[in-house]
Order: structure tokens, then sequence, then C-alpha cells
């Protein structure tokens, strides 16, 4: 079948003007609806506990002709709320050019491919066309982070990799399933490339699976109101969104708002690189222009275009949570392409971190430059950074290799009435570590500690939330840790006054000896063996407003929780606690 050539924008007035608020709501929850059983459908039948566990992963409905986003659940992250409609994009054009536009029921396309609107590589997306009465009327997508795509360590996240290739298997959007059935040419070569192979299938069946539960239910959905009352809602609600970021936007005063942030180093050279935001408010629209911030770097961390324009969607979302999320959400936000910048990244310029640690530096210097003009509903910079580990080893008891990824929460920041979070998830998401129960289940490790990491909230008249410390010993065989992680050179920006939040540690024990990476946040290849130990401290949130103007009584609280010690409340606050 060839692709349709009337979008979802393409509703009429007359069509629009007959919809009645009752039915477009009940279209648009059904849409996000359809994408949460999608959601769902994924992580109960994903074999990988960074799937099935921690919800690295996302489902969406897109534009049968431009691949614009229709609707994405609510259990998604909220990063790919933008890549994922420049690969869907990305996988429309090459139908177009090397399928002459044709594409039949069951057909599913594989894309990990950065520079085609991805992430990092470990992000691998499937694709599908979804028929009703033997037309494309949308897309259906989503996108999970797999374990290992290859590359020069287990789990993906090179800290030293000067490119692409060396971080692993990059895909570019081909028919993985052909009417329903799985190449099994193209998975052999995918599984010859990758760790632990056997243990991918399932994660690969889970996500086809989940696709097929979307057209079962979308279907539904259609079959009930009517193609073209549901391509009228639609495009109602791209309207609707677009109207309500504009009234948003509105309220911020017109003016130019500046903001800076710091991501440690690229991993391969000991520098930072800072990202330098301007903003430009006039009217309804806010221009983001980062083309002042670092050149493109040697190491992994610079972030493809997809990436830095969907981590200005999703602050721009933090700041206005209440604004549904569609194509029409965006059209307000206008970015000036920063080319020759490292937030531009082209082939073969490695990647790794663009997704889970450039794209958070990027929100936090959107939310630096634009506390000053709203601060009411601003807040100071939160932890930051995924904090992502990688462990791969072989288990002698279990008589297997295995790969063991994770990311940790940190302190989120404070706010104009509040504290911060402790232990919040990520900037880029709503995925969580997996339960060290599964984790020691799974892997021959064991936790020796989990525990709120005190002191580390940056302070102010509202302190910023607290970091995690964990610290994870080896105990069966011998593995590989790598990491790639930030803000082990500076904390979480505070706000208004406030101060910065703790910084990232990592300590690696081997064999009674303690090893700190020379990059604070990032490495790769640490050789660790029985009874062997890395520790972690993940950063605190930055602190909101004058120190010195905090309640007493919230400092004593603090204190008698064993939040801060006497003596940090003193050095932080400037003050005695009421207690004493």
């Amino acid at each position: 079948m060839i692709i349709a050539q009337a979008g979802m924008g393409c509703a009429s007035d007359s069509d629009m003007s007959n919809l009645d608020p009752v039915t477009l709501t009940v279209i648009q929850n059904g849409l996000i609806q359809v994408c949460n059983e999608m959601d769902l459908a994924f992580v109960r039948a994903a074999f990988s506990p960074v799937i099935s566990e921690g919800m690295d992963r996302s489902d969406g409905i897109y534009d049968a002709t431009d691949g614009s986003l229709i609707a994405q659940g609510e259990l998604g992250l909220p990063v790919f709320v933008g890549t994922m409609q420049f690969s869907t994009r990305a996988v429309i054009d090459r139908v177009k050019s090397h399928y002459a536009g044709k594409v039949e029921p069951g057909d599913v396309f594989i894309v990990n491919d950065p520079y085609l609107g991805g992430t990092h590589l470990m992000d691998v997306r499937f694709v599908k066309p979804f028929f009703y009465k033997g037309e494309v009327f949308a897309w259906l997508a989503n996108t999970g982070h797999w374990p290992d795509v290859g590359g020069m360590v287990p789990g993906g996240f090179s800290a030293s990799a000067t490119e692409v290739e060396q971080e692993g298997l990059r895909l570019p959007p081909i028919k993985f399933f052909k009417k329903g059935e799985m190449d099994q040419e193209i998975l052999s070569i995918i599984l010859s490339n990758i760790r632990i192979a056997d243990q991918r299938i399932g994660d690969i069946k889970a996500q086809a699976a989940a696709l097929t539960t979307g057209e079962v239910r979308l279907t539904a959905l259609i079959d009930r109101y009517g193609a073209d009352v549901v391509r009228a809602a639609i495009a109602e609600m791209r309207h609707r969104a677009e109207r309500q970021m504009r009234a948003k936007i509105a309220d911020i005063p017109d003016g130019i708002y500046e903001g800076t942030s710091q991501v440690d180093s690229d991993g391969v050279v000991d520098e930072p690189l800072t990202i330098r935001m301007k903003i430009t408010k006039k009217g309804e629209e806010l221009l983001f222009d980062m083309t002042g911030s670092s050149p493109p770097c040697r190491g992994p961390m610079n972030s493809v275009i997809a990436t830095t324009k969907s981590a200005i969607y999703l602050a721009i979302k933090h700041i206005f949570p209440d604004v549904p999320i569609n194509a029409g959400t965006f059209e307000p936000l206008k970015i000036v392409e920063p080319e020759g910048t490292f937030l531009y990244a082209k082939y073969p310029r490695p990647v790794s971190g663009c997704a889970a640690e450039v794209s958070q530096r990027i929100a936090e210097a959107v939310f630096a430059a634009l506390t000053h003009a709203i601060p009411d509903i601003l807040f100071a910079a939160p932890a930051g950074t995924s904090g992502n580990l990688g462990v791969g080893g072989f288990d002698p008891e279990r008589d297997r290799s295995y790969i063991m990824y994770l990311f940790t929460g940190g302190g989120y920041g404070g706010f104009q009435g509040g504290d911060g979070l402790s232990n919040g998830c990520s900037t880029i998401g709503i995925s969580k570590m997996p339960p060290v129960e599964v984790l020691e289940q799974f892997y021959p490790i064991l936790f020796e500690e989990f525990s709120l990491r005190e002191g580390s909230g940056g302070a102010g008249e509202f302190r910023g939330g607290f970091g995690i410390n964990y610290a994870i010993k080896l105990r069966r065989g011998e593995a590989r840790v790598s990491m790639v992680m930030d803000h082990g050179r500076t904390g979480p920006q505070g706000a208004l006054g406030g101060g910065a939040g703790g910084v990232n540690t990592v300590a690696v024990t081997q064999g009674g000896k303690t090893y700190h990476p020379p990059h604070l946040s990032k490495d790769q290849d640490i050789e660790i063996g029985v009874g062997d130990v890395v520790r972690v401290s993940t950063p605190g949130g930055g602190g909101f407003g004058d120190p010195a103007k905090r309640d007493p009584k919230s400092i004593a609280r603090d204190v008698a929780r064993g939040y801060y010690t006497t003596e940090q409340a003193r050095e932080k606050f400037g003050l005695r606690p009421a207690a004493e």
C-alpha cells in the first residue's frame, strides 16, 4: 500500500465545528490510553530489567505523512517526545526513497541511527504503519533501551569513544518484519553484533507485540467514532495544544534571557563543555539560541540535533506541565540549529552521552535562563544525571555472561514555597532504577548500601532534595565497569541566591585500594574481582532563594532528621537551628 498523502492536520473546519467537547475529550484520552496500553504490554513482556522494571521505553502515535506527534503514553520517557517524531519522519523518508512509498500491513521498521532522529545507539526504535480500511492512517512507534548493542564496552556507555562505530551497531531504517514475519537474516546480523544475544529476542518480541496491541486498540477507537471524526479530533487537539502553549508563553515578560550549564568533560579531554542558552521571548513565541556553546568534542558527549531539540521541548513541558503533548505543543518554540557546536553532532561524532546526560544540561540551561523571568513557577536545577552504570562479566555459578545496566535518581531543586524532592527520577524521564532485589537476583552482585545522601541538598530558603548513596559488591567471577555520569565537577546550580547541590562522586575499591576516575564521572573498562566494590553518590538538587531566609524551624527539623549535621546547617544557612 502507498502511504496516504493526507495528513492529520487536513480535517475541514466543518469537521472541527461538529466536534462536541465531550467527544473531543474522549478521543483525546482514548488515544493516550492506546499508548499507555502499548507501554504496559512492552513492560510486561520485556526480558531485560532496564525495560521491565526500569521502564526505559516509550510508545506513541504519529502522523501518516510527516511523523509529527499525535499522542504519547503517560508512562513514556519525556525525552522521546521529540526524538521519536524525528525518527518516524526518517522512516517515512526511507519508505519514499527506498520502497517507492509502499508498505504493507505487518511491516515493522527498526532504526537506532542517532543521526536520523535518534538518541544513543542503545535506544532502539520500532516503527509500524497503522492501516485502517486499507490506508495508512498513522504510524505506531516505540523505543526500548537495549542493555547492549555491541561496541567497546558492555552496555554501550563508552566514556572514551571517539567515533560512533566504537559505541555499537548502527542500524538505518530497515524492514525488520515483513508482512508480520521477522526477517531472520536481519535478526542474525543484529544478534551476531551484540553481547548476550540469546536474551535480546525476548525484548525484540515484546517491542513488536506492543505495537500489535496498539493496532488492536486504535482500530477499536476508530471503529467507534469513525475515521473522519478521529482525524478531526486529532487536528483540533493539535490546534488547542498550540493555543495553550502560546497563552502560557504570552505571560512571560518580553525580553532576552540567558543561562549556562556545564558538562564535566567529554570523557576524553578533561575540560568542561559549556552550553550557552539565549532565549528571546517576543509575543507568543520563544526563540532558543545555543550557537555560543562549546565546539564538537572528541568524546561521546556530543548531542544529535533531534535530542537537542527534544531537550528543549521537555524543559518547557517541565515548566508548563498542564499543556497536552502533541506536535502543536512545539509550534511556538523556535530553535536556532546550533551547527558548529557539540549540540549538533554529525557523523562520525560519538554520542552515547547525548540523551542521558547532555539533554539534561540543555534543560538545566533553559531553567537557569527563565528563572528570573518566571520565578514563581520555576525551580533550581535538579540532579540532572542518569548516573549510567554498566557492569559486564561472567557468572561462573550460572555459567553465563551478563550485562547489568542501571541508572539512579538524585535530588530535585527547591522551588518557591517548597523543598526539592529526594531521589527523584532524572530530568528526561519517569524511568526508575530497577529494585535492588531484582538486580541481586539477576546478577552476581550485592548492594552493601542504598541510602539517602544526607547533606547533598543545596542551601536555600527552600533547600534542594537529596541524592542517594549506593555500593555494589561483586560476589562471583570477574567484571568490567563503565560509567557515563555528570555533575561531578560542579553541582546542580541554585536559583535566586540558592546554593549548588552536592556533586556526583564515584569510587571503586579494588583489592583494598580505592580508585577515583580521572574524569570524576566518566570512565570505562575498570576491572573488578570478587569482593571489589563500586560506590556512587548522586547529586542533590540546587537550593532556591537566599539561605539566610530559611525558616529556623525547617533547619531544626532537617538537623533532627539527620539531613544535615549541625555544622553543615551553620555553614550552609548562616544561622543556628532553632533547636540549639
